[in-house]
């Protein structure tokens, strides 16, 4: 009996160390294969007040300042790391819920890694900090935290013109100048498609075309900027720069034609010119002077279908998005606050089932909290998430990607 006890427990010793080397192994393996995590990107100061501009990063699967205690650079990336996908978002006031849930609708569905670039007032830092150091361990995201800032000799001027902070997108070719290219999105976008899908349309771009967005409206008799605009708008409807896919290397290259001087001025030159000119004609801010500007360089700009920015204008009067209709809706954009009120039910649930559908996934963070698992284990579950799309607790979350993109389509 002792001799079967003793042959029975070194199986099982065996077994175990089996087991866990071949998780380890694995999770090297997926991590070498994915490229881990990647670089933290550096922003501008030149032109910015002090302190602005720079950026507080997480990063995941890398040893360092600022990432989880007890991570090891054995998981750092040693092969070409793959392309990251650039991601840029401004929150101020009460954005907080719904950035995060945008944030989550984006790791949710995405395959290549993200490079999140939060633009936030300072009061919102430490709870963005707080929430996205816990889904880290995930190993599909880094990111960097950013102080809203203006250029300092008109700060006061952009910081008010529009809704709180929102014209701090204008800047971000000038902030963000490592990067080549970045999609900027509002806080009240949920994707209903993998960021992979809008992030493929730069490869779309012609030889002169520097940046993409939507249509304002697709019908022009309840269009506004047709009906209503004191100024140049580009295309027959305008532009809604809510979802803004940009190649800003060719932004911060590019001379802009423009009504103000013979002279073609570059991006860093032509924003607060224009600003001085439209100031008192203007309604949607830093909207209407994305408007005016591809107005004057039409060639410059990709417009990609309604079903990649589809709001409630879409099926208020009717349903106007025809992409939409033969394809679903691949990215939700709630403004109006259609996302807190009864005016647009539909909406409101795509959001709510969003904003709640995550969180029992991200409970998985008791594995770090609890030290149940190792660095490897969770690199596994991390990887095997985004790869294979396995939802080990909420397999609703696919649910959400099917049903819902056609189901808003029905209750609009």
């Amino acid at each position: 009996m002792r001799r079967y006890l003793r042959i029975l427990a070194l199986c099982l010793g065996c077994g175990v160390c089996s087991l866990l080397y071949t998780f380890s192994q694995l999770a090297v393996s997926l991590e070498e294969e994915t490229g881990g995590g990647g670089g933290m990107p550096q922003a501008a100061t030149a032109s910015w007040p002090a302190g602005g501009g720079f950026g507080t990063g997480r990063w995941a699967g890398s040893a360092g300042p600022g990432t989880l205690p007890g991570r090891s650079d054995r998981y750092s990336p040693k092969t070409q790391p793959v392309e990251r996908m650039h991601l840029a978002v401004v929150a101020c006031g009460e954005r907080l819920e719904e950035t995060v849930t945008m944030l989550k609708s984006a790791i949710l569905f995405s395959i290549k890694p993200l490079q999140f670039h939060i633009f936030a007032e300072d009061q919102l830092h430490a709870s963005f900090e707080g929430i996205l150091d816990r889904w880290l361990f995930l190993q599909t995201f880094n990111y960097t935290l950013y102080p809203v800032t203006f250029p300092s000799e008109n700060a006061a001027e952009w910081k008010k013109l529009f809704k709180p902070c929102a014209s701090q997108r204008l800047f971000l070719p000038l902030i963000l100048k490592e990067v080549d290219s970045l999609l900027y999105v509002d806080t009240d976008i949920l994707f209903l498609r993998p960021v992979d899908d809008i992030w493929s349309l730069l490869k779309k771009f012609n030889s002169t075309q520097i940046a993409a967005m939507a249509p304002e409206h697709e019908e022009p008799r309840i269009g506004w900027y047709n009906r209503f605009a004191r100024h140049p708008y580009y295309g027959k409807t305008g532009v809604n720069s809510g979802v803004m896919l940009m190649n800003m290397t060719r932004m911060r290259r590019k001379y802009f034609k423009n009504d103000m001087t013979t002279v073609r001025l570059q991006w860093r030159d032509i924003l607060m010119p224009l600003l001085k000119k439209y100031k008192l004609n203007i309604t949607w801010g830093d909207q209407d002077l994305l408007n005016i500007m591809f107005f004057h360089n039409p060639e410059s700009l990709f417009v990609f279908p309604c079903q990649w920015n589809y709001r409630p204008d879409h099926c208020i009067y009717g349903s106007n998005c025809q992409e939409a209709e033969e394809e679903g809706i691949f990215i939700l954009h709630g403004n109006r606050g259609v996302y807190h009120d009864d005016k647009q039910p539909a909406f409101r649930a795509v959001y709510e089932a969003m904003r709640n559908i995550f969180v029992a996934a991200l409970a998985l963070d008791f594995l770090i909290s609890l030290s149940y698992a190792s660095p490897a284990e969770l690199a596994f579950i991390g990887v095997e998430q985004r790869r294979k799309k396995v939802k080990m607790v909420v397999p609703a979350a696919d649910l959400v990607a099917f049903t819902w993109r056609r189901v808003l389509m029905v209750s609009c």
